[in-house]
């Protein structure tokens, strides 16, 4: 195991339509990290996309599942298989609602908090002790009345460029996260992020 993989998941929808939709902070993450060490996702292996690239000394996949959202496990677990990567060696980036706007969340484990991509995963790794950095996309306004858009929709809708704007501000703290992950593992980035 000295030499393991690590593997980093963006979880999201593919196709152009939810591009830049709430629900894809996960994909976008991944696509900036992989911009940022010269890694193009653009292999297509087991309904994903991935690059593999060594990255602060360490293995590295990057992926992309593009079995939408609630089938994300059905890939990862083909990669985790074939690759022998040990669970304390995944991350998982994604979305949560639960988080308000543009805060950063480190956790080691967890429950699928409503989310059907971690759903999947829990399912098909058989576990939910896998690392996660969430990303707050808050939860849709309510009127006096409690109506508002529903979550489904809300997370399937664009980004506001306000939104987009403190994302994008927020992205150079979602890629110290991944790299301190990859350098000195879970605690310690849970460590150094959270709060910040």
């Amino acid at each position: 195991m000295a030499d393991s993989h690590y593997l980093i998941v963006g979880l999201g929808n593919p196709g152009v339509k939810y591009e830049l939709t709430r629900h894809n902070a996960g994909f976008l993450t991944v696509d900036d990290f992989a911009d940022q060490h010269n890694c193009a996702l653009n292999t297509e292996k087991w309904q994903g996309l991935y690059c593999s690239e060594r990255i602060n000394g360490q293995r590295v996949l990057l992926l992309k599942p593009q079995t939408f959202m609630n089938k994300s496990g059905e890939s990862v677990i083909r990669f985790v298989d074939f690759y022998q990567i040990p669970l304390q060696h995944i991350l998982v980036i994604y979305d949560d609602i639960d988080l308000p706007k543009g805060k950063i969340k480190v956790a080691a484990k967890g429950g699928a908090g409503g989310h059907n991509g971690i759903r999947s995963l829990i399912q098909h790794l058989g576990t939910s002790t896998f690392s996660r950095l969430k990303i707050g996309v808050g939860r849709p306004e309510r009127d006096e009345q409690g109506r508002g858009i529903p979550v489904d929709r809300y997370v399937l809708a664009n980004f506001t460029d306000e939104e987009l704007a403190l994302f994008n501000d927020r992205l150079a703290l979602m890629h110290e996260a991944t790299s301190l992950f990859l350098q000195q593992g879970v605690a310690q980035c849970m460590n150094m992020i959270n709060g910040r």
